[in-house]
């Protein structure tokens, strides 16, 4: 038995200005989202990205070939609805973020976390006013109230759409600190990714690369710099594929 698919209906996706902001048509046709609420985008780059996803469907369309629809969807039917609580849940990431927690052996993972991540705590002490503290091992590490309110703050200005792309930033890398510091701009969203991988990576060359591990890293990898486009195209910012 075959699985339905859906077809391919319009000749023409565009990117328009609309009343509330940008918007894209098909054949004259304004895109709802699922919930059938308007896809109304913040900037004309993220308009013009989304129709390009659309203009480029094949006959046989592919939701998996439009991630900036899906994002553009999910900041208008599920984050923007719940932003008070979505803000709450990235801002927990504060209490344990990845670059926390350190190694307590082999001495040359420890160091190479240190060189890698304590640059960031810096940045993130300097650019946001949180200090946070690191321990050894897995154990919880509190940190201090000041800081936990300092990231809150930075999280609570960002729009449904920021806030989107933000979600997937931290879930991905595990740190509040790396995906804060994609959103501002304070490193390339490679390099960035690259350090939330520090672990994994000498893993890696000690034991060798498990090919379905592997898989699965790259699959996050390019969810990760995508979710670092979009905040970027609904900031109106030019964002290169680089993934």
């Amino acid at each position: 038995m075959t699985e339905w698919a859906a077809r391919r209906f319009w000749t023409e996706a565009t990117a328009v200005e609309s009343d509330e902001g940008h918007a894209v048509v098909l054949d004259g046709r304004p895109l709802r989202t699922p919930a059938r609420v308007p896809l109304v985008l913040p900037s004309r780059l993220l308009a013009e990205a989304v129709a390009r996803e659309w203009q480029d469907q094949p006959e046989t369309i592919d939701p998996r070939a439009m991630p900036l629809t899906r994002a553009a969807n999910s900041a208008i039917d599920r984050v923007a609805p719940a932003r008070a609580a979505v803000i709450a849940m990235l801002a927990d990431y504060g209490e344990t973020d990845l670059l926390c927690y350190r190694a307590e052996a082999p001495a040359t993972l420890a160091e190479r976390q240190g060189a890698a991540w304590d640059p960031m705590l810096d940045w993130a002490a300097e650019a946001l006013g949180a200090r946070l503290v690191c321990g050894a091992g897995v154990m919880h590490v509190a940190q201090p109230e000041g800081s936990l309110r300092a990231l809150r703050a930075a999280i609570e200005p960002l729009d449904a759409f920021e806030l989107t792309g933000l979600n997937d930033l931290v879930t991905l890398s595990g740190s509040l600190i790396l995906g804060l510091a994609v959103a501002r701009g304070a490193d390339a969203p490679q390099r960035l990714w690259e350090l939330s991988r520090i672990d994994e990576t000498w893993q890696a060359e000690q034991w060798g690369e498990d090919a379905e591990a592997a898989a699965a890293a790259e699959d996050r990898r390019r969810s990760f710099l995508r979710a670092a486009r979009f905040v970027a195209l609904a900031r109106g910012q030019q964002a290169p594929l680089d993934f």
